[in-house]
């Protein structure tokens, strides 16, 4: 792998690039959060070759969800069950606009 590649993959938001500790300095919260949301497994870090846990851009962004939540009083495993569900929602939302457009295009005298 050159210096290229390495760079490149800093770009990837799914890249593990943060270890746990340095994830919970950067989201202003604890280790012990970060596996607790692991448990309930909203999301699950790639071990690295030696077994710790490492974390992406994306992951960060979806436990600094979950830590706004409970934050603001909702216990761990419901703001794990809606932060899932919004996830669920937004996908069902992207997949009916595709399909919108989709039979949009195939029949442009419809509307």
């Amino acid at each position: 792998m050159t210096a290229d590649d390495s760079l490149s993959r800093l770009d990837d938001d799914d890249y593990p690039a943060y270890t746990m500790g340095r994830a919970a300095e950067m989201l202003g919260t604890t280790q012990s959060f970060l596996r607790a949301i692991g448990e309930a497994r909203l999301i699950t870090p790639l071990r690295s070759p030696g077994g710790h846990r490492r974390y992406s851009r994306y992951q960060l962004r979806i436990a600094a969800r979950a830590r706004e939540l409970v934050d603001q009083g909702t216990p761990i495993e419901a703001a794990c069950r809606i932060i899932i569900l919004e996830d669920q929602l937004e996908e069902a939302q992207r997949i009916n606009a595709e399909h919108r457009r989709t039979a949009g295009s195939a029949n442009p005298t419809a509307a």
